[in-house]
């Protein structure tokens, strides 16, 4: 599903890190080491045009950024 985030992303946490990540070796083979996985609500338009509030996960770790945005859940349209 393809989506641009508006503004900026709240409630920003860890849910998990390292070994707890299945998919930690691909990670690595592709970005490098690093402490990895995030969670956060953010304001989204989606593809259609329509406008959402969403629970957004994303990999990210120091020195190399964040990757791979996914929506897990839509809450409401704006």
């Amino acid at each position: 599903m393809q989506f641009e985030i508006l503004g900026e992303i709240s409630e920003v946490e860890t849910f998990a890190s390292g070994s707890a990540i299945r998919e930690i070796a691909r990670l690595r083979r592709i970005y490098g080491r690093g402490r990895w996985r995030k969670t956060g609500i953010a304001q989204v338009r989606l593809s259609d045009g329509s406008t959402h509030l969403a629970e957004i996960h994303w990999y990210e770790a120091g020195g190399i950024g964040r990757k791979e945005f996914k929506i897990k859940n839509l809450f409401r349209e704006s």
